[in-house]
């Protein structure tokens, strides 16, 4: 099985180097390009085939969000995990509109980041309930006011596929959202493979903001 490959995109280069280290040492990873910027990001990304960016945030002359964008924006199958100071930074929420499937923090424990990458790569969200309530606790009263009555974004999905979609928004585990409506996980997992295909979005942080943005679930 060929390795995931890892682009690094940070303007420290200890810190990318840190990290080089850190991920050559597992047979499954591989470090196939590293930036000191947005703009080296995007370009060295689109030159070289990579399933994972671990992508700083606050870098010169294109900063994470934006290079974040750009890549999504291109269509190339390479996802993208933020790495922060702050688990509530104020671009982490702009880097996930953006497209990134996921943060961590800079100083998680190395196994952990190590994890989250193999995630990422396998097309899964790096969100664990605890992270989407505290995410959603900072960014829900950001969201611009959703209209009055029902969006008609929301008509394409099913009256069940809602439903999920409401507990997916809370925060709800695959297992949790089987025992409150009284389905089997594997039936969980293909409503959520159906939201993500009609909605056309990338992973699970996607339908959260998606459920926030259209009214489907409502602010406190």
């Amino acid at each position: 099985m060929s390795p995931i490959r890892v682009f690094l995109a940070d303007d420290q280069e200890l810190v990318r180097s840190g990290f080089r280290m850190l991920i050559e040492a597992e047979e499954d990873l591989q470090v196939v390009g590293e930036a000191a910027d947005g703009a080296q990001t995007v370009a060295g990304v689109l030159s070289v085939a990579t399933d994972v960016v671990l992508m700083d945030i606050r870098m010169p002359v294109m900063d994470g969000v934006e290079a974040t964008r750009r890549i999504v924006a291109s269509g190339v199958p390479t996802r993208v995990l933020v790495l922060t100071t702050f688990d509530l930074d104020e671009y982490v929420f702009s880097a996930l509109k953006a497209g990134a499937s996921g943060f961590m923090l800079k100083d998680a424990r190395p196994d952990d980041l190590l994890n989250a990458i193999r995630t990422v790569a396998a097309g899964e969200a790096v969100m664990a309930p605890s992270a989407t309530r505290r995410l959603l606790d900072h960014v829900v009263p950001t969201l611009p006011t959703s209209p009055e009555g029902v969006d008609p974004r929301l008509a394409v999905l099913t009256d069940r596929e809602q439903e999920v979609l409401v507990e997916i928004a809370a925060g709800a585990t695959n297992a949790e959202i089987a025992r409150t409506l009284y389905m089997a996980e594997g039936t969980v997992k293909t409503h959520i493979t159906r939201l993500l295909a009609k909605l056309q979005i990338r992973d699970r942080v996607g339908l959260v903001l998606f459920a926030y943005e259209t009214g489907l679930v409502r602010r406190a």
